[in-house]
């Protein structure tokens, strides 16, 4: 998000949200909770939703259900990494794409695998263990 708000030409602020998902009761399936809200209101803002990676699209879905209830002039999204084949929900909000990427596990460049190689400068595939 960093080298994307330096890239941007234009005015603007910078806010953040926290989701997390679980297991709701009764098998129903995967849920989507807020842990930490925004700290300023987008009513009648531009919102431009940052996302790592966009998988199966639940946790975005619920997250631009959730904003555009609050009437921002627009909502749209923007991804490092896609994996458009893995949905589970149509009609996301994802107008810009970095990298569509195979069903595998990156390291590097603010991912992790259990808080390692976060910090490597670079996207990189983990080889799973022989």
């Amino acid at each position: 998000m960093a080298d994307l708000s330096r890239a941007l030409p234009i005015v603007h602020n910078l806010d953040f949200i926290a989701l997390a998902g679980y297991d709701g009761n009764g098998g129903g399936g995967r849920q989507v909770r807020l842990l930490k809200d925004l700290a300023m209101s987008i009513n009648g803002r531009h919102v431009l939703l940052v996302e790592d990676i966009v998988d199966t699209g639940m946790t975005l879905n619920y997250l631009a259900k959730t904003l555009l209830l609050r009437e921002p002039a627009s909502l749209a999204a923007v991804t490092l990494l896609d994996r458009p084949y893995r949905r589970l929900v149509e009609d996301l909000p994802v107008r810009y794409v970095g990298f569509t990427v195979p069903d595998e596990f990156f390291v590097g460049y603010g991912f992790d695998q259990d808080e390692r190689y976060r910090n490597l400068p670079d996207l990189r595939l983990l080889n799973p263990a022989p």
